[in-house]
């Protein structure tokens, strides 16, 4: 916890830009109307979000528990699966719910009566095996189409879903298999990545070895003639599947309380946290706001390009779109795998209405250049949106102009695997935007800033975000008291001022206008000379340099002071002269943060390396800068890229 005594976050000031949706946005929007955060007074009103789902049975109370515990929509029992696939058979059963790209080209298309035949069928499958409700099935798959079918075929028999991104190892699998005491696996032969087939069934055979329980698998034939064994309580998808061709499965009513999954954060500086969702509270939650804020409809062509092994699939590929009963699109692939247009090619093919994507990828596509978007017809654009990390003004404006052509309305999101939905936006038609800062609270959610002694700073001040009121999205951990957050959390002021809190940990400052900038995990910070710099802050000054598409910024070594900066930074096809670059890099530096900030060293690299989720790997680049072991390179994406960056920095 801060001792109060510590340097303050010194603050990042996004342009104070405004932008206005266009009128034709507005008149079409789900929610237009000004008045709707007035109408957010009391945590009643989440009985609309709550609504607009069926219900087996109706619930008695929004929000139940005056402290700790908490219950939302107590009394109430319904099913997922149902939600997302049943009530919309009688509408659209011949509509696409669920188009798939695949990796090699290939493509699958699903309408809602095809996704509701598959759906009850591996359903039926997962109880033949003795899936019994309650029982948690690990998915450890890549973006194939089983892997949603598989998520609500457990929704539909009552049995939590735990899935494990397919990029990690054997090891991580059998920690939350561990974790989640789950006796059941679904997994593949493999996948393809690049071009190259990679096995995932040996990755999964290996964690099985570790696993406390014995294990029952089922694997999907996806590499198409691969080779593999199958050993004891193991079953082959396709031909499970088909003997139960055609078998409807009852979908069982869960209490709102009840399990939907489990979740596990990706660990790469310790254990995994486990995080579950509910029933009733996520469902509805994931589903209003992808009607509020990202103005889904049922007509719509709607794609997230995430990961569904993350909660940004989860939530915003996965439940939240199907419960609205529109066409979510999946994609196997890189977005520069075969040709750097290929994300262009697929909006304009399935001329897809809504995207929401990374910061991270966003600045790769300013890399590559505007030609690629160019190539292609991407008028069918509605609504742009981001995820997943701030977003600098720079690259804001370059999807606005680039990928939106200034007509579609971004909204630049902030939430968190525990929060289960987004709690930070703009609505984009009620709402102005400002490139860089993520936009006020959604109605019905408190936010407040305060410092390392817990007093709320004063605007345009940062500090840390604080969650100061409960919503339907919350995980069931954070429900049951306090005690989970002090586990879990490492870094927050104390919240004795507040009757309710969760603290985030993440640094963010607002403006008089109460928009929210957020200013990065408060672990992702620099001390030098005594001064304590936001990585955010840094790293925005430096993209904002004309020829820079990224950055990163960490602590170095340094002679003189304790620790100095060390930015890495890839460039633009029109970046130019480097030793010029370079020279602007640090002016910049100078001029909008201080001098003090001047960076020691200006790597330039061709890329910076990620995690497979997109995630800048800043520990890393801070080994590189000290001379550390590096350690374990398996969680990249892009390990090839860390020997040209050690060069760099140390040519000898």
């Amino acid at each position: 916890m801060p001792d109060g005594n510590e340097p303050e976050l010194d603050t990042y000031q996004p342009a104070d830009e405004r932008l206005t949706p266009p009128e034709s946005f507005v008149d079409q929007a789900n929610v237009a109307d000004p008045a709707v955060y007035d109408e957010f007074t009391d945590p009643d009103a989440w009985a609309r979000a709550a609504d607009m789902l069926e219900w087996d049975e109706e619930y008695d109370t929004v929000l139940a528990g005056e402290s700790e515990p908490l219950r939302w929509f107590d009394g109430g029992r319904l099913n997922a699966a149902y939600n997302c696939v049943d009530r919309h058979l009688d509408e659209r059963k011949n509509q696409r719910a669920l188009v798939w790209e695949g990796r090699l080209g290939e493509r699958r298309t699903y309408t809602y009566l095809e996704l509701y035949q598959e759906v009850n069928e591996f359903a039926a499958a997962l109880r033949s095996l003795g899936v019994e409700e309650d029982d948690v099935v690990t998915i450890y798959m890549p973006m194939i189409p089983e892997l949603p079918i598989a998520m609500l075929a457990c929704a539909r028999i009552g049995a939590p879903h735990s899935v494990v991104f397919a990029g990690f190892s054997a090891d991580a699998l059998a920690t939350r298999m561990n974790a989640a005491d789950s006796e059941y696996l679904v997994t593949c032969d493999g996948y393809y990545r690049r071009g190259d087939a990679v096995s995932l069934k040996n990755k999964a055979d290996t964690a099985c070895v570790t696993v406390d329980e014995d294990v029952t698998t089922v694997v999907v034939d996806r590499l198409d003639g691969f080779e593999y064994t199958l050993g004891e309580d193991e079953y082959e998808y396709g031909p499970l599947v088909e003997d139960h061709r055609r078998e409807r499965v009852t979908p069982v009513a869960r209490d709102a309380t009840d399990d939907l999954f489990r979740i596990y954060t990706s660990g790469t500086t310790g254990e995994p946290k486990g995080v579950t969702h509910t029933t009733g509270g996520y469902l509805s939650y994931a589903t209003w706001t992808s009607h509020a804020v990202l103005d889904i409809k049922p007509a719509d062509t709607y794609w997230c390009s995430a990961d569904i092994g993350w909660i940004t699939g989860h939530s915003y590929i996965v439940y939240g779109p199907l419960a609205l009963g529109t066409t979510t699109v999946m994609y196997e692939g890189a977005p520069d795998h075969p040709e750097k247009n290929r994300l262009w090619e697929i909006i304009e093919r399935q001329a897809v209405d809504v995207f929401y994507t990374a910061p991270t990828a966003v600045r790769a596509f300013m890399k590559w250049g505007e030609e690629y978007p160019e190539q292609h017809d991407l008028s069918s654009l509605r609504l742009l949106g981001t995820v997943g990390e701030p977003i600098n003004p720079r690259a804001w404006k370059w999807y606005y102009e680039h990928i939106g052509n200034g007509e579609c309305p971004i909204v630049d999101t902030w939430w968190q695997t525990e929060t289960g939905g987004i709690l930070v936006s703009t609505l984009p038609a009620v709402k102005d935007m400002k490139p860089g800062a993520a936009g006020p609270p959604l109605p019905g959610v408190g936010a407040t800033i305060i410092d390392g002694d817990g007093d709320e700073v004063a605007a345009g001040e940062g500090g840390y975000l604080v969650i100061d009121q409960p919503w339907p999205g919350m995980p069931q951990e954070l429900c049951e008291g306090r005690d989970w957050v002090e586990r879990v959390t490492e870094a927050a002021p104390p919240l004795d001022s507040f009757d309710w809190a969760y603290p985030t940990e993440d640094g963010a400052l607002a403006d008089d206008d109460g928009y929210i900038t957020i200013l990065g995990r408060v672990d992702d910070v620099i001390n030098v000379s005594g001064h304590r710099f936001g990585t955010m802050e840094i790293e925005s000054a430096i993209v904002g340099v004309e020829g820079v598409a990224e950055a990163a910024v960490v602590s170095g070594t340094d002679e003189v002071r304790s620790d100095s900066v060390y930015a890495y930074v890839s460039t633009t096809a029109e970046c130019g002269d480097e030793d010029r670059l370079r020279e602007a890099i640090i002016d910049a530096v100078t001029d909008e943060v201080g001098t003090v900030a001047r960076p020691k060293a200006v790597v330039f690299t061709p890329d910076l390396p990620k995690t497979r989720s997109g995630k800048i790997m800043r520990r890393l680049l801070e080994d590189i800068a000290n001379g550390e072991d590096l350690g374990d390179l398996s969680a990249l994406r892009n390990p090839e890229v860390v020997g040209e960056i050690e060069s760099a920095v140390d040519p000898d």
